[in-house]
């Protein structure tokens, strides 16, 4: 029997190709439907209006809608978003839902098409752009950051003063759509380890790999320590966002360590999180590596996207981002 959610997938492709024979889009407007003020759209594939028209912007002189359509189809949501801002007719045009719907169906296609056309219905009245912006979603154009610090105790010079460090680091978290992820946990600035946090990283570089999970606005991590011992690092995070559909924090609720035997995993790049996701926060199976759950460290993630990881204010040093502790 064919899904009912199977059939609106077909209605809503068909829906946009009628956009060839459409003259004119009605912006959703009170002041503008009052005067019965119509929008002209740019047409997906061809030229919706049957006669000349001629747009008094010079760039829409200069470039066809077609090729418009095509620029607009190839932008990332957030681009598409600042184009907006631009004129009208690009700001109606970016409403199209086609080009919402393919960014839904990317940033959560682990859940599969049939999955998101049920949330769509049942959560956000059909509206691809309304769901982009309402569901916890993770980002993957750019990087998690998590800076944490603590203070160690220097060496005593001539028993006079007591000289204090403000010690430095950093978790890092890259997320894929298809819900692998990386982990970096290092000192160095956010410009340099961008520059490698990326699945061609050699061993060397000490960049893990891992699978995740997101459900509402939960997050299951965890990935591989491989070794003598091999230890199974899980993370229990939080999606929030300082503005709406930022999606730009994520709270980390739990870090916990534990073993793993060599007959439950073969190597890291195996699904571990499908071996512990049911596994007690203190539950271990391995009696030389014992089940910790870590307090310190904690620090929220901050996403950094990939065109400000050099200017990111996170690659400031210590002197610059924290207050001198006197000892």
């Amino acid at each position: 029997m064919t899904s009912d959610y199977t059939v609106k997938l077909a209605v809503e492709l068909e829906t946009a190709a009628q956009l060839r024979a459409s003259q004119f889009i009605v912006p959703q407007r009170p002041w503008l439907d009052l005067y019965g003020i119509n929008v002209r759209p740019v047409a997906p594939f061809g030229s919706a209006s049957s006669k000349q028209f001629v747009d008094p912007a010079l760039l829409h002189r200069v470039l066809p809608d077609e090729l418009l359509f095509e620029i607009f189809s190839r932008m990332t949501p957030y681009a598409m978003g600042r184009a907006a801002c631009v004129c009208r007719k690009w700001r109606y045009t970016i409403r199209n839902p086609v080009f919402w719907r393919n960014a839904c169906l990317k940033a959560w296609q682990i859940s599969g098409v049939v999955e998101n056309y049920k949330v769509l219905q049942l959560k956000y009245d059909g509206s691809w752009r309304k769901m982009w912006l309402l569901r916890p979603r993770i980002r993957t154009d750019g990087i998690y950051v998590s800076r944490n610090t603590y203070i160690r105790a220097g060496v005593a010079e001539w028993k006079i003063t007591n000289p204090v460090h403000i010690v430095c680091y950093y978790r890092y978290m890259r997320f894929y759509p298809s819900g692998r992820f990386l982990y970096k946990n290092s000192s160095h600035k956010v410009k340099d380890v961008a520059k490698y946090l990326n699945f061609r990283a050699s061993r060397a570089d000490c960049v893990f790999r891992g699978n995740y999970t997101l459900s509402e606005d939960k997050v299951e991590a965890a990935l591989l320590y491989p070794g003598m011992c091999p230890t199974v690092l899980r993370f229990r995070l939080r999606l929030r966002g300082t503005t709406q559909g930022a999606n730009n924090r994520m709270d980390l609720l739990a870090l916990l360590t534990s073993g793993v035997n060599d007959n439950e995993v073969n190597g890291p790049d195996e699904d571990v999180l499908g071996v512990v996701e049911r596994w007690e926060e203190d539950e271990t199976h391995n009696p030389d590596v014992p089940a910790i759950s870590h307090k310190r460290g904690l620090t929220s993630f901050v996403f950094v996207p990939f065109e400000e990881v050099e200017t990111s204010v996170l690659n400031l040093p210590v002197d610059k981002m924290d207050y001198y502790v006197p000892g």
